[in-house]
């Protein structure tokens, strides 16, 4: 029986290892994501003071009371201040993405320093973790609010910087930035697995 190309041993590798990973990762999400929590608090508070209140981080959850009012449907035009929540583990799933192809590399490159490499992976991508996880706040408060600029304070290019922040973030980062940092951790494997096969093509 003829064995597998490396090529397609890498991608039934990658596959397999997203789909176990995820599964383990959904386990263990809300303390491995606790760290964009605590990162998303401290960007909320320094980026938008004129908006949030207070910020309450615990494992699987971060809650913003803002200074933002609306008026409260059937309550006689009463105001009320806009209270928010998201999951940080929601937008973290590149984690599992990222550990994928690192293993999957090693299965056909048995290149050294794997552990070393996942934990700066690890670290590498907070940043676009606490992006997603702010920019969909700030989504949810404008949507809350109705696309109020008066209420919100700010000018409409500033509406408009907040969803287009929100479409990279939310749609396009939590899954782009594990194959990056990926590509940037391993590249001496990316160059000789790949680039080497390319060019022989």
């Amino acid at each position: 029986m003829r064995r597998p190309s490396p090529l397609v041993t890498f991608v039934l590798s990658a596959f397999a290892l997203i789909v176990g990973l995820t599964f383990l990762w959904t386990k263990v999400s809300p303390w491995t994501s606790y760290p964009v929590a605590v990162l998303a608090h401290v960007t909320l508070e320094q980026a938008a003071p004129m908006w949030v209140r207070a910020v309450h981080t615990r494992p699987g959850s971060i809650e913003v009371d803002t200074t933002v009012e609306v008026v409260v449907p059937q309550a006689g035009g009463r105001k009320a201040e806009i209270t928010l929540d998201a999951d940080p583990g929601r937008y973290a799933y590149g984690l599992p993405i990222f550990l994928a192809l690192l293993l999957a590399a090693q299965t056909v490159g048995k290149s050294g320093s794997r552990w070393q490499r996942a934990f700066a992976g690890y670290l590498l991508l907070l940043p676009a973790q606490v992006f997603s996880v702010v920019m969909y706040l700030l989504m949810q408060m404008i949507l809350a609010a109705q696309l109020n600029t008066r209420a919100l304070r700010v000018d409409p290019w500033q509406l408009e910087a907040i969803v287009y922040g929100y479409q990279v973030g939310v749609l396009v980062l939590p899954t782009l930035a594990p194959i990056l940092v990926w590509l940037w951790l391993d590249q001496q494997f990316f160059r000789s697995f790949f680039m080497s096969r390319w060019k022989q093509s």
